[in-house]
């Protein structure tokens, strides 16, 4: 599929990853739909792409409404890319001297919201549009946490469910010429990982064969590789530098 004039959505645009990936896009001639639960993130969105071909939606994509509402501005939708997600990471049980307190079901419930559900209310309502459409494009952002990651129950659990709808979707979905990916960024150089204590990095930066964290911009120029190849359905690409957890 080539990119140019293509309409591309993206969740979670307003900061980091996603913002990247919209102004990549732009970059390459797409229209895109920028979307974010934040409205300063998207007013300062604004101001980075003012007279480039995008609009600016507010949606907090764990609401069924408020997804339904977002795609029923748009006529057409070409692309799709899952990036909205949060982090709430925090030991399943810990035990310190006498006291024992473990993961709430708050913690546990509000990540799956965002990263799982909001992927399947988007990813819905973007196939329909697609269907109606000449075909498209489906890319999830999972991570390389869905194999399981200390301190990661409700994340990794998430990102798992991803990639397992992510084949699924791929297999019932080809028939309508929409094709779906995701994408495991290992650790990427980005606002959520700059929270990480700097000994924490130290030691991931030191597992990493490259030596180094991965940068936006290579998760951006696989997003692309992703849209213009139209032989790539149903994989898990893992951009992690050769990191295993």
């Amino acid at each position: 599929m080539d990119i140019k004039n293509k309409h591309c959505v993206v969740t979670g645009a307003g900061r980091g990853l996603g913002k990247e990936i919209a102004i990549d896009l732009l970059n390459n001639g797409a229209i895109v739909h920028a979307c974010d639960v934040s409205d300063e993130a998207m007013q300062n969105l604004k101001i980075e792409t003012n007279g480039l071909n995008i609009t600016y939606t507010v949606c907090d994509v764990s609401n069924e409404d408020s997804v339904i509402k977002m795609f029923n501005q748009f006529e057409r939708v070409d692309v799709l890319v899952n990036n909205a997600g949060i982090t709430r990471d925090g030991l399943f049980v810990k035990v310190k001297g006498d006291s024992i307190t473990s993961m709430s079901l708050e913690s546990f419930q509000s990540v799956l919201n965002v990263n799982l559900v909001g992927v399947f209310l988007s990813s819905r309502e973007a196939t329909l549009k697609m269907i109606k459409g000449n075909g498209g494009v489906i890319i999830n952002i999972s991570s390389i946490s869905r194999a399981g990651n200390f301190g990661q129950t409700n994340y990794s659990a998430a990102k798992a469910g991803v990639d397992a709808m992510t084949v699924t979707w791929s297999k019932e979905l080809a028939k309508y010429n929409i094709r779906c990916v995701a994408i495991a960024p290992g650790y990427i150089n980005t606002e959520m990982v700059a929270k990480i204590d700097n000994k924490t990095l130290d030691t991931i930066t030191a597992q990493v064969p490259l030596k180094r964290l991965g940068e936006m911009n290579e998760i951006a120029q696989t997003v692309k590789f992703i849209i213009n190849n139209d032989f790539v359905n149903g994989k898990i690409l893992e951009i992690d530098g050769g990191l295993r957890i």
